[in-house]
């Protein structure tokens, strides 16, 4: 982009990687402001870096999705379910500080609640930030008063979050900060900002992966056990990484990020399960018992072909799904021509979970966007998906909206469906160009330039020690049997 930059990476003779002048998408957007960087362009100033005009678009993005929310701060919120979903203004966090004891000062799984969930349903560490938000919600006003505080309270903590997401993803690929503009111009990110809390565990799993492409890998299981412990979906990225170290042969490392993953959620999961077991297993229940719901495949199967399968069977298939799509994943990881990059992984990882899952909340999106940006930053295919996820956001409340009025308004259960097969595509989509670019490295927009794997870690540039198929031939030709250097300096991991 024309904004000012500076010349070259941290730590690596190399200019920074602009978009315009690599990603005819982005060239074409960036005559908004002025067309793409020229040949002799003079780039960079002390103030605008790369990585605080990325922070302040994801700030400006966030502060407009909750320009979007006005409406139902206003009143939808207060005035009957169908108004909020007319304005596809919905959040979960005004009503659940009433449905949740938090406007009575009731305490997060200690104390039980009224009516069918009888504990918070929420992991210890996103607990925990909801509780601190109560906390700082002023006492005074009417009950109405007090959710709308609520949720500008949350509202403040999100953005915070959001520019953590923001800047560790700019400095994740030290030569490609502009790539960050994915996550702070993605439309998922101004629509489902405040949904829900998974802007916690997102800012603390994009700060995971910075301590990995650093080569801390103490620091990076830390982070990635905090983040678990806000959501769950965090965890899925040691299996990228068990086999990604498999093939490198890096398994001291990764045995740090494990226990430091392991013992970074005990700290914080144990004195709950102590002190309220019964409160602290209410998430894990409530996943296993969870009926299908919106968004997901298995909707469809049940409301278009009448399908009535037990909840219990419905995990076990889904968890079968899963494991045979990790399984796939791991041997992409194992023979593939060359070793693939962890963003790739992990972001087929994630989505391969989010397709098989039971449910599809319109903010889990936001779990694909920062991995997304990492693993294809090309802006094509990332805004094809995004113009998915945006159909199926609309098309979820819009259907919400046709189930709650007498009068039938709204997206009827077809155009719903085809929402959610929308969405399904989309993420399928991104997925097949991901390994692609796996399959085929040479088409890899990041590695265009001779880098290996810029957020890596000790995984950038080594030698491959582990590969099945085609890639072990391939492996001894190109190393001779000696290690490989790599390519970009900077990618060496920190002392």
């Amino acid at each position: 982009m024309p904004s000012p930059q500076k010349t070259s990476a941290p730590g690596d003779g190399r200019p920074v990687v602009c978009p315009t002048r690599q990603d005819e998408v982005a060239a074409a957007g960036s005559e908004v402001i002025g067309g793409p960087v020229g040949r002799r362009a003079r780039l960079g100033t002390d103030v605008l870096t790369p990585v605080r005009v990325v922070a302040l678009v994801a700030i400006g993005a966030f502060a407009l999705g909750m320009v979007q929310k006005l409406p139902c701060y206003n009143w939808a919120w207060f005035r009957g379910a169908a108004s909020q979903y007319t304005h596809a203004c919905y959040s979960d966090i005004p009503h659940l500080f009433v449905a949740r004891g938090f406007s009575e000062g009731l305490i997060p799984y200690a104390d039980r609640f009224a009516g069918d969930m009888q504990y918070l349903e929420y992991p210890v560490l996103t607990g925990l930030f909801m509780q601190v938000a109560a906390w700082l919600t002023p006492g005074g006003g009417d009950l109405q008063h007090r959710e709308q505080m609520y949720w500008a309270v949350n509202a403040g903590m999100l953005l915070v979050c959001t520019a953590v997401l923001a800047v560790c993803v700019a400095r994740t690929h030290r030569r490609r900060p502009w790539d960050a503009l994915l996550v702070a111009l993605a439309p998922a990110l101004a629509l489902t900002a405040t949904i829900n809390w998974d802007l916690l565990a997102l800012a603390l799993t994009a700060a995971a992966m910075l301590m990995w492409s650093r080569g801390r890998a103490l620091a990076f299981g830390v982070l990635l056990g905090l983040a678990t412990a806000a959501k769950l979906y965090p965890f899925l990225l040691l299996g990228p990484l068990l086999v990604l170290c498999w093939r490198a042969g890096r398994w001291r490392e990764f045995a740090v990020a494990l226990l430091g993953s392991a013992g970074a959620w005990l700290v914080v999961n144990l004195p709950v399960m102590v002190l309220a077991p019964e409160g602290w297993k209410r998430f894990y229940v409530f996943s296993r018992e969870r009926n299908v719901d919106f968004g997901s495949f298995w909707l469809i199967l049940t409301q278009r072909f009448g399908l009535d399968p037990r909840i219990e069977t419905v995990n076990t298939i889904a968890s079968a799904l899963m494991l045979l799509a990790c399984a796939g994943i791991a041997v992409l990881a194992l023979a593939a021509p060359r070793r693939p990059r962890f963003a790739q992984l992990a972001f087929l990882v994630v989505a391969a979970f989010i397709l098989t899952n039971k449910v599809y909340s319109p903010q889990y999106v936001l779990w694909l966007v920062p991995l997304a940006a990492l693993a294809r930053p090309r802006w094509r295919g990332f805004l094809v998906w995004q113009a998915c996820e945006v159909a199926y956001f609309l098309g979820i409340w819009m259907y919400l909206v046709y189930v709650t009025t007498e009068h039938k308004q709204g997206l009827p259960q077809d155009g719903y469906h085809f929402a959610i097969v929308l969405h399904l595509a989309g993420t399928l989509y991104l997925c097949a160009l991901i390994v692609r670019d796996a399959l085929r490295p040479e088409r890899d927009p990041v590695r265009r330039d001779g880098s290996d794997d810029p957020s890596g870690g000790v995984l950038d540039g080594a030698e491959d020690v582990f590969a099945v198929g085609r890639a072990a031939a391939g492996s001894a030709r190109r190393t001779g049997g000696t290690a490989r250097r790599p390519a970009d300096p900077s990618a060496r991991p920190a002392a």
